[in-house]
């Protein structure tokens, strides 16, 4: 008997491999198509290098073109023209790089995240323009103040926009509280009840949603000002003001319900709940989130318009807490429209802390409303059975 013998093996570098004589060689590296990412969140160093060599490369090459080759001129169009420059030239390296399909992901990631850096850029410049030009006027006694016996030369400091802030306050609230539960109501209508005059519905909803805010200013003018002798007063203000929040509350909220899913509905039905049961205690909850982010949008469209208010609330100097009195009231939309067309320096100076004050009212109202949005249902029963002081048992 034999023995067969077994050549030794040796060992191999793991960044080499034997050929076919034994000798080693270098392993082949794997193509850069291989390294391309699986999903978009995964941002490797290659990417960063590529997207900067893309970046440095447009605006180089536009400046060359804008500013040496040719008679252009201007920061806004060298802006515009690199960002289309980089656009193409990034997703030329990518396709060569990573493929087709990568340069094409890539190449919409960066133009997506263009347009949100436009859109806050563009909000920055709003927000920071009113910063500057009326936070020295922001102060306690500004906003604890009317315009009561501050005159025409008067300082800038003089006064307040308490009466403007109260006012806005109760013309959007009262907005929100007659046209938010009737765009939701419309919504379900459309969506769950689907009843005969659903076409007829959904146009005219339509048709709302690009009504002019100077027409509801309008139409509440002479149907409740003059035709019921109504009179100006805070309350007309928030009929104009929910005639423009119902469209916007119904179609968002409409779209909000499609993405319920049905299996929700079914499951109700099976267990014997009654279509209204359905709707109120498993869609609506279900879409409690869309439904906030609804009404937000509803108020974002209401909150900053003037000309209804021109027609029906006609402003006032003096605070007027009283939305139902039978006067005029002031707003801070109407009081910025007021003071900013005036030709006293001071008058322009508190259009724009009035304007910051908008801003900064819009803004923490939002986080509010996004908040109360995001507690589970049933949270405030638990916090509330917690909170609750349960009786001493009576002594033996």
């Amino acid at each position: 008997m034999t023995d067969t013998l077994v050549p030794a093996t040796r060992p191999v570098a793991p960044n080499f491999v034997e050929d076919g004589g034994g000798a080693p060689r270098p392993a082949k590296r794997p193509p850069l198509r291989a390294l391309a990412r699986r999903r978009p969140r995964h941002f490797h160093l290659a990417d960063a290098l590529v997207l900067a060599g893309s970046l440095a490369a447009s605006m180089s090459l536009t400046w060359v073109v804008f500013y040496q080759l040719t008679f252009l001129a201007g920061a806004s169009g060298y802006l515009i023209c690199s960002g289309l420059a980089f656009l193409a030239i990034y997703y030329g390296a990518n396709r060569y790089l990573f493929g087709a399909s990568a340069a094409a992901d890539r190449v919409v990631a960066a133009l997506v995240t263009l347009c949100a850096g436009g859109v806050v850029f563009a909000l920055a410049l709003v927000v920071g323009f009113l910063a500057v030009k009326g936070y020295h006027l922001v102060s306690w006694s500004f906003l604890t103040h009317d315009q009561k016996g501050v005159g025409e030369l008067a300082s800038a400091s003089s006064g307040g926009i308490s009466h403007a802030i109260v006012g806005t306050l109760e013309q959007v609230g009262l907005a929100v509280a007659i046209g938010a539960p009737a765009g939701v109501i419309t919504a379900i209508f459309l969506n769950e009840v689907k009843g005969r005059f659903t076409r007829a519905v959904r146009t005219v909803v339509t048709a709302m949603s690009a009504l002019p805010s100077v027409v509801a200013g309008l139409f509440i003018y002479v149907v409740v000002v003059v035709g019921l002798g109504y009179h100006y007063r805070g309350f007309a203000g928030s009929l104009a003001l929910s005639i423009m929040l119902l469209p916007n509350v119904t179609r968002t909220t409409e779209e909000v319900l499609k993405v319920v899913h049905d299996s929700l509905r079914e499951a109700a039905t099976a267990l014997g709940a009654p279509h209204w049961r359905t709707v109120w205690s498993v869609v609506l909850p279900t879409a409690r989130s869309g439904l906030a982010t609804a009404v937000l949008l509803g108020v974002a469209r209401i909150v900053g318009e003037t000309a209804p208010l021109i027609m029906t609330v006609f402003g006032n100097t003096v605070m007027n807490a009283n939305p139902f009195a039978n006067r005029g009231q002031e707003a801070l939309p109407l009081f910025i429209f007021d003071k900013a067309q005036s030709s006293q320096a001071a008058d322009i100076e508190r259009a724009f802390a009035a304007g910051l004050v908008l801003v900064v009212f819009v803004l923490v109202f939002f986080v509010l409303a996004r908040i109360i949005a995001a507690i589970r249902p049933g949270t405030l029963g638990i916090v509330r059975d917690r909170l609750r002081v349960r009786p001493k048992e009576g002594l033996a």
